[in-house]
């Protein structure tokens, strides 16, 4: 099918996981110019290709139905395309699916979910754990960034399971924000796994217009709670605060030769 913008489901995995999302980025240029498959450019000064990925990945973990948009500056061949990106692609960074989608669509976020392995020792405590976040009205978290505060996380707890071995994070995504995997993680005492080996996967990524019309839950539309910190989180050690430079300074301001 002839089109001249194309929504591709990826795969992220292997030893590609652990490369950034901007480096993700300059990776899949570099896919296309190869590929020969020539991509719209934004205006303005520094124009840059017009590929949208729909959500980004935290370092590290692997994505199994990851979704970027791309738009060409000619109409090609779907099939075609992804035939092309399939050839010129890295091992880890695999083209699974291509649709040809109308310009004005846009691949916006409603739900994912991660997995990650879970030995059978720690199934029990887990389990335990997860009826104890789940079951709490709110579910409080700290974050630093855009700036320090506390956010209830409850809202964007869709489910949490575990099934074969695995743990399940069922999470919404808005526009307000999301939960993240790794906040969870230490909620539920899991974290020790990451650090121990275990490889988180982001097995579904959900987007709205996608999404079938028998699914009757939607995401919260509300902002989220929030509330000031007790206290700001240190940035930086005691020993390895930023020093001001010394070198120059006076009584009466730096010294001007």
């Amino acid at each position: 099918m002839l089109g001249d913008k194309f929504r591709f489901r990826f795969r992220k995995s292997g030893p590609l996981r652990l490369l950034s999302h901007l480096d993700l980025v300059r990776c899949l240029e570099r896919v296309c110019r190869r590929a020969e498959v020539v991509l719209k450019m934004t205006g303005g000064f520094h124009p840059t290709p017009r590929m949208i990925f729909a959500l980004s990945l935290p370092l590290g973990a692997e994505g199994h139905q990851e979704i970027v948009e791309l738009e060409v500056a000619t109409p090609l061949d779907d099939q075609d395309v992804l035939k092309r990106l399939q050839a010129h692609s890295p091992r880890g960074f695999d083209f699974v699916s291509v649709n040809a989608v109308p310009l004005k669509a846009s691949a916006v976020p409603r739900r994912v979910v991660y997995t990650l392995p879970i030995p059978c020792d720690r199934k029990e405590i887990a389990n335990h754990r997860i009826n104890e976040v789940m079951s709490q009205d709110q579910v409080w978290v700290n974050r630093v960034k855009p700036k320090p505060r506390k956010i209830n996380i409850k809202p964007y707890l869709r489910s949490m399971t575990i099934r074969d071995k695995k743990l399940s994070l069922d999470l919404w995504v808005t526009g307000n924000g999301t939960a993240r995997a790794d906040e969870l993680l230490h909620l539920l005492n899991l974290y020790d796994l990451l650090e121990a080996g275990a490889i988180l996967a982001r097995s579904e990524l959900q987007v709205h217009d996608e999404t079938p019309a028998s699914e009757l839950d939607a995401p919260p539309t509300a902002a989220p709670e929030t509330a000031p910190l007790a206290s700001t989180p240190a940035m930086f050690a005691e020993d390895d605060r930023p020093k001001a430079p010394e070198w120059g300074l006076s009584p009466n301001g730096p010294v001007v030769e």
